[in-house]
């Protein structure tokens, strides 16, 4: 899948995400264009993982281990793309994450900065490699946008 490919099929996702839990649709865009190569790394295609999280101690669902940080590290695997970006959500709604929310919605740059100060990645240039994608791809757009269908693109169980 191309990134323009990704970008047009989970547009609608980031931005009823936006519109529900505050996340800048730039943001989710972004971790999801890097964290899954466009929808084409292993963990995304083997367990619809599009967002790199690992499973953490209190994870029930599915897994999928591959080496990463450390070897065979063990990370969340889902039924769909879409259950991916619901929990990417709800992880970020963790308390780790809560002053990002105090940020503007529009604020990307805040946001990604502050995704790493929160420890979501390891790598020191995670901020500006979110920053670059967002200015490239003019996602930034996505946060003044409302979402195109009457319903969010959310998880059923809600």
């Amino acid at each position: 899948m191309t990134r323009e490919e990704y970008i047009e099929k989970y547009k609608g996702i980031a931005i009823a995400h936006m519109e529900y839990y505050g996340i800048p649709a730039s943001i989710t865009m972004a971790q999801g264009i890097l964290e899954s190569a466009n929808g084409n790394s292993q963990l995304s295609r083997t367990s619809n993982n599009h967002f790199g999280i690992k499973c953490h101690s209190n994870w029930q669902g599915n897994t999928f281990h591959k080496d990463d940080d450390k070897k065979n590290e063990c990370f969340r695997a889902y039924d769909s793309p879409e259950e991916s970006f619901e929990d990417h959500a709800l992880f970020l709604k963790k308390k780790r994450y809560a002053d990002l929310f105090d940020l503007d919605i529009r604020d990307y740059e805040g946001w990604a900065k502050g995704l790493k100060q929160a420890g979501y990645a390891t790598n020191p240039k995670y901020p500006q490699l979110l920053i670059d994608l967002i200015e490239k791809y003019s996602l930034q757009d996505l946060d003044n946008m409302e979402n195109e269908k009457n319903e969010p693109a959310i998880a059923q169980n809600k």
